[in-house]
């Protein structure tokens, strides 16, 4: 399949309810609105194929950009490859759920995550920490370490309620992951949310919102889910 046939594809699909609700969440012209179970069989003729993830990421149209995610290659990408994408998603369903969860099957993930922690802008601190949220819930715990992870758990005591809006939920999740997904951390995770307690967003709405990974650690202990680790990291 080539790029034509497959945007063709994609805006057979498209439903304006799924639009409005992408848009509702900061996407923008031009979408299709494509619900992403809906891709699958699109999935199944190209197979994975980085030249045709590239085409479609650079159409700028969030749902190619969504697909371009699920057929890339991820250790095909480089450092500069990443970089690219990062810089081109312009909001956080494309770096948390396209960029971060392909960066999260690469070789090279934690080394450009810790660069995109760092870096103080908001979608690439926010793509940072999602990356880690999906490298520990599928890697084995034996590929951290755990003196990293811990020192990660105070880096985001310590700076959490003054980050940006959307590194405040990745961060926030990062807690919940390491308590849920990372056992030899679970009770310094604990520990760490809190001390940190419930995070306010959308402080610039007409109505902000607490969120608190302190309680969401609970309900996965209550539920017998400590330990949790996902088969695939993509769909």
């Amino acid at each position: 399949m080539n790029l034509e046939a497959v945007m063709q594809e994609l805006e057979a699909l498209g439903k304006e309810r799924i639009k409005k609700m992408y848009i509702s969440n900061g996407a923008k012209e031009p979408l299709f609105g494509v619900a992403t179970g809906e891709m699958k069989p699109i999935f199944r003729k190209t197979k994975i194929n980085q030249p045709l993830a590239e085409e479609l990421y650079a159409t700028g149209n969030y749902d190619a950009m969504y697909f371009a995610g699920i057929i890339a290659d991820p250790n095909a990408m480089t450092e500069a490859d990443y970089e690219r994408w990062i810089d081109a998603a312009y909001f956080y369903m494309i770096s948390d759920y396209v960029v971060a969860v392909t960066l999260a099957e690469a070789h090279i993930a934690q080394e450009v995550a810790d660069k995109w922690i760092a870096s103080g802008e908001e979608l690439k601190m926010s793509a940072g920490w999602s990356c880690y949220c999906w490298l520990l819930g599928n890697r084995p715990d034996g590929e951290f370490s755990e003196s990293k992870l811990a020192g990660m758990l105070e880096t985001v005591k310590n700076t959490i309620h003054d980050a940006p809006e959307r590194a405040k939920y990745a961060m926030n999740n990062f807690i919940y992951t390491v308590g849920v997904s990372y056992v030899p951390l679970h009770d310094k995770a604990v520990e760490i949310a809190k001390a940190v307690g419930p995070v306010e967003v959308n402080k610039d709405k007409p109505k902000s919102k607490f969120i608190n990974a302190f309680d969401n650690i609970q309900k996965a202990v209550d539920k017998g889910q400590i330990g949790f680790k996902r088969k695939h990291v993509r769909c």
